[in-house]
Formats: C-alpha cells, sequence, structure tokens
C-alpha cells in the first residue's frame, strides 16, 4: 500500500533516488545514470528482502536527515557514516525496524563517499525510460529529476519482513585512501607515448575535488599524446578513462557524456568502480593492467555471488 515513507528534516549534501541505471538510450544523448557503487546498493537491497535492482536514496559524503511516516525495514550499506536513530547509533550493513515518527541521522562520512539505504518494499517513484534513477544533467527520473530538498515527502510500499539480516563482517568491503584499480587498455592508447603507458601503469595519481558524479578527475604525471588529445567522438563506457590536453586523466562514471572526442588510455573493469566511487578527495589511485577475459571472470564472480547472498537471504 502506498504510504509516506520518509519526510526530509535536512537533505544532505546530494541525496538521490537511484538503481542500477537507465540503459539503452545512450544513443539518444542519455547517460545511465544509477547507483555510483552498484555493488553495496544492491547488497543493501538484499538485505531488506528486495529485488536488487529496486531504488534506494544514494547519500553523498553528507547524509540526510528523515522523519519515519510509517513503520518499515531499512538498511544501509557503503561508506562508513555516522548513522544514527533518534540520536542513537545503529550499525550499517544489517537490516533492522524504524519505527513511525523516528529521527533517522545518516550523518557525515568518516571512510568511502556514499552511502545507500534501501526500504523493504521500495521507493514509489515514477519509472522512466524503464529506471527510478535520477538524470541530474537531464532533470528527470527519481524524485522530481533533483536531489532531495527539505520538507520533501517520500512514498513507497512499505513491507515489514522479518528475521533482521545482518552481512557477515567478512564481505563488508574496506575503503581506504590508496587505491589499486585495474584496467583493460585501449582503444586509443596507441595516441599516447610509450613512455607515458609505462608511467600510466607505474605512477600514482589523485583523485581531486574536481570530481563528481560524471567523472573522477585525477591529478599526477602528465601524460603525453603523440600527435594531439583528440579523436573523433565515439561512446563512452562506464569507467572510461580520458586523457585530454592537459595530460591529466578524467575517469567518467554513471552521469558521464554519452560520446566525447578525447584520447581513452583505458577502462576501469566493471568489479572495481564501486570501490573507486567510494573514493574521496586526495584518495590516492594506482593502475595495474589486466585482459578483457580476466576482466569478464572477475565479473562474472562478482555476479555470482550477488546472487547466491539474494538467495542465501531469502
Amino acid at each position: 500500500m502506498r504510504t509516506a515513507i520518509f519526510k526530509v528534516i535536512k537533505p544532505g549534501l546530494l541525496t538521490t533516488v537511484q538503481d542500477l541505471g537507465r540503459y539503452g538510450y545512450q544513443q539518444f544523448g542519455i547517460s545511465p545514470s544509477g547507483a555510483m557503487d552498484p555493488y553495496s546498493m544492491q547488497l543493501a537491497n538484499i538485505l531488506v528482502g528486495n529485488d536488487q535492482g529496486e531504488a534506494v536514496l544514494e547519500a553523498s559524503f553528507l547524509g540526510p536527515v528523515l522523519e519515519a511516516g510509517s513503520d518499515m525495514v531499512i538498511a544501509i550499506c557503503g561508506g562508513e557514516f555516522s548513522t544514527k536513530v533518534n540520536g542513537r547509533e545503529v550499525l550499517m550493513w544489517k537490516s533492522f525496524l524504524l519505527k513511525k515518527g523516528e529521527i533517522l541521522s545518516m550523518g557525515s562520512y568518516k571512510q568511502g563517499a556514499r552511502a545507500y539505504l534501501a526500504i523493504a518494499g521500495g521507493i514509489d517513484v515514477p519509472v522512466v525510460l524503464k529506471s527510478k534513477s535520477t538524470s541530474l544533467n537531464g532533470g528527470f527520473g527519481g524524485y522530481e529529476g533533483r536531489p532531495l530538498q527539505k520538507s520533501d515527502l517520500l512514498y513507497g510500499n512499505p513491507v515489514i519482513r522479518k528475521p533482521w539480516k545482518a552481512l557477515h563482517p567478512g564481505l563488508i568491503p574496506q575503503f581506504n585512501k590508496q587505491l589499486t584499480v585495474r584496467v583493460i587498455l585501449g582503444p586509443h592508447q596507441q595516441m599516447v607515448t610509450e613512455k607515458s603507458i609505462k608511467q600510466f601503469l607505474s605512477e600514482e595519481y589523485i583523485v581531486t575535488p574536481q570530481s563528481n558524479r560524471m567523472g573522477y578527475r585525477l591529478k599526477g604525471p602528465k601524460l603525453e599524446h603523440k600527435l594531439g588529445s583528440d579523436i573523433i567522438s565515439d561512446p563512452i563506457p562506464l569507467g572510461g578513462i580520458q586523457v585530454p590536453a592537459s595530460g591529466q586523466p578524467i575517469i567518467l562514471l554513471v552521469d558521464r557524456q554519452t560520446t566525447g572526442g578525447y584520447t581513452r588510455i583505458g577502462t576501469v573493469i566493471s568489479v572495481d568502480i564501486p570501490l573507486l566511487a567510494q573514493a574521496v578527495p586526495d584518495t590516492t589511485v594506482s593502475f595495474t593492467e589486466v585482459s578483457l577475459e580476466e576482466a569478464q571472470r572477475l565479473y562474472l564472480e562478482r555476479q555470482k555471488f550477488i546472487k547466491l547472498l539474494q538467495v542465501a537471504t531469502k
């Protein structure tokens, strides 16, 4: 039954409705959007008994303060935030009952950049182009196509599901400020000098404050082109690493433009996107090359684990 689940007391820095994304529309200039850390998002849904792709709230750096409009079962996964209910601390990576009238505060981040709040029964927002995700650039989807604001009312179909579930501590990702990210080189590595490719795979880069859901701008040793940085515009995949004329890499993420005209030296593999999505400014990133076959193997292993976890928690 559709009912008010949350009134927004404070919206946080950037809190949006996101699911696994809006795929199949890049040819029309529409980026996928979706959760920056789809792994944490899916696990939050599994812990409350939802389909793994159900929409959740994604909070970045500073979470919202929400008043519960009904009894509901929730779980919060992702980066470590100072999460409290009526002033008392609650654990992340587990489901629990939030009662009508209680105040949930997701606070500020301690480790990682983003946390995901799943509600048993899901969030009731319109499905736009087969997704509930908020397109911040397009101004559609999610809650009126924008981040949450003070006094907004969120609706859902809350379901009380028992028993409460928790993820084993050994399965909880650790988010730190030194990352090693695996990449597949190409498709334009031949446009970058051999020295720069070796440099890219051996030196460290820093995540700058000029980073967001569209992409992470990195700072580090300059990468040099052989004849210039421009290419004929082509489609950009999730994790594509552009090298513009500045020689400073940009990793393109869920709100990326659909095509681009800069050289791409490589692509971050799918299973490392969640860890990268949790990187805060000043995080150190180093890159290591893997094959396409290895990237596919790792992806299938991750999907198998998620499916097994979903079955095991039912």
